[in-house]
């Protein structure tokens, strides 16, 4: 990809500030990985892969060992980390997908531009702000009259099959081919101009876009808020043919493997950079848990789609040498609790900007947290609804899910919409959720069910109850 064409993509609008403010905002990078395992990054624990820019990464940043995710699945989790609120507000409780399908579910066919997304707040408070890579909040198969998203306070944008706008559509080859096929072609009208790469190279266009912008916010004295949102470990899996390898996960950490060195390209630029290194914080984390076969959440139970550990717990990484607390390099957090809801008011905390008036967060401000100043949780308990569409899990053979859960404090409760079949977890004690409590803490089981029941009836419902009975694992 040429960078003059990468260039065109970039629009800042907004005046120039002055080179103090810059230094007094710090620049936001937030790496949000495709169906990333809790488990999967090297320092993490992963012995089988390794991810060593990643790792750097944390070597000089912080690891927090009980961050979440606010869905199991792609586009509510991505509400969750844009806006600030629990995605059962916007009606976005599982993955965008065609417009039947999206009704069928009780599903809104795109995240609100009335909502209080951060880019826009960041943009109007002076950020150049760009999202490079997935966006999956509406624009995607037969949904073609989405907001772009430049309409979410966005200068600049560069997607994949699953957003409006200018996007990298995916070539493929694996060993033997003569020829590249192409898939997603159809979405080549949700949008352009379109470049067709390799599909194990499209991070680095996204990367390749992403730095001009970069530099061009930095000419301009600018701050920058950056999206890089990755799909390489989404399947179908496509590493580089000359890495090709065996089975599901071994094609997994391939591909993971692959995107670390493409992702190092960014993190040498920031840190090589005096200005960039010392005002940029990078946060790096998963939209959810792994595919089952692929990607690894460790020693948590459960994987993508269900409301186990596996499945919405996330690694997360935060580096910035010019705003953590320097003791804190190199060092894990495994006592804070907190969610992808809680980073959009601690970043607007960080960046000394007002929530629009009238926004009420469900997330808290963590800033302190984040930068290694505190080792504060949320106060308010987190709550989850599985998606309407995964009564039953993934794995084989299926298997019922539970429909709600609760973290408050140590506790975890997973129970079904009315409130049975409570599952109670002490997670200090036993993280991998195998010791059912319930029978012994029937006080504890009271309360929490009552929390999260009335929680689940204050949002707006969607077709899980209804979809749930049609499916024939949900007796099981």
């Amino acid at each position: 990809m040429k960078p003059t064409f990468l260039a065109s993509l970039i629009l800042l609008v907004c005046p120039a500030v002055r080179a103090s403010e810059v230094r007094s905002k710090p620049n936001l990078v937030m790496v949000f990985i495709d169906d990333l395992g809790w488990g999967d990054f090297s320092c993490f624990g992963n012995t089988e892969a390794r991810t060593p820019n990643i790792d750097a990464l944390a070597a000089g940043g912080i690891r927090f060992t009980q961050f979440y995710v606010n869905s199991p699945i792609c586009s509510p989790s991505r509400c969750a980390l844009s806006t600030g609120q629990y995605p059962q507000r916007w009606k976005i409780t599982s993955f965008l997908n065609n417009r039947a399908d999206n009704e069928r579910r009780g599903m809104a066919q795109w995240l609100d531009p009335k909502a209080p997304v951060l880019a826009r707040r960041l943009q109007d408070g002076g950020y150049a702000t760009g999202h490079f890579g997935k966006w999956h909040l509406g624009g995607q198969r037969d949904v073609d009259d989405a907001p772009p998203i430049t309409g979410y306070g966005f200068d600049a944008s560069l997607t994949n099959f699953e957003g409006m706008g200018p996007k990298l559509l995916p070539l493929t080859r694996k060993p033997g081919d003569t020829a590249s096929g192409k898939i997603w072609g159809d979405a080549e009208r949700l949008g352009g101009p379109v470049t067709w790469m390799p599909r194990s190279k499209i991070t680095t266009g996204f990367i390749d876009a992403a730095i001009p912008f970069i530099d061009q916010a930095v000419a301009a004295k600018k701050p920058f808020y950056v999206n890089l949102w990755p799909d390489d470990v989404h399947s179908p899996f496509w590493p580089p043919v000359d890495r090709w390898a065996e089975g599901k996960r071994g094609m997994y950490l391939a591909v993971l493997k692959e995107m670390d060195r493409q992702l190092g390209r960014l993190f040498d630029h920031l840190r090589s950079n005096p200005e960039l290194r010392d005002n940029t914080i990078v946060l790096i984390c998963s939209d959810n848990g792994p595919e089952p076969g692929a990607g690894s959440a460790g020693p948590l139970r459960g994987v993508k789609g269900g409301l186990f550990e596996g499945g919405i717990r996330s690694p997360l990484i935060v580096w910035g040498p010019g705003w953590l607390a320097p003791e804190k390099a190199g060092s894990t957090d495994a006592q804070s609790v907190f969610a992808a809801f809680d980073l959009a008011p601690s970043l607007l905390k960080l960046a000394a900007i007002k929530p629009p008036e009238g926004t009420a967060f469900d997330g808290e401000d963590l800033s302190g947290t984040l930068t290694g100043k505190a080792a504060a949780s949320r106060g308010a308990p987190i709550f989850w609804r599985r998606p309407p569409d995964r009564k039953s899990s993934l794995t084989k053979p299926p298997l019922p899910l539970p429909d709600l859960a609760v973290r408050e404090g140590k506790w975890k409760l997973l129970c079904d919409y009315g409130g049975s079949n409570p599952l109670l977890f002490d997670l200090l004690a036993d993280p991998g959720e195998g010791r059912n409590l319930a029978a012994e803490e029937p006080g504890v089981v009271a309360r929490l069910s009552k929390a999260v029941l009335a929680w689940h009836r204050s949002m707006p419902a969607d077709r899980g109850p209804e979809l749930g009975q049609k499916n024939p694992a949900a007796g099981k």
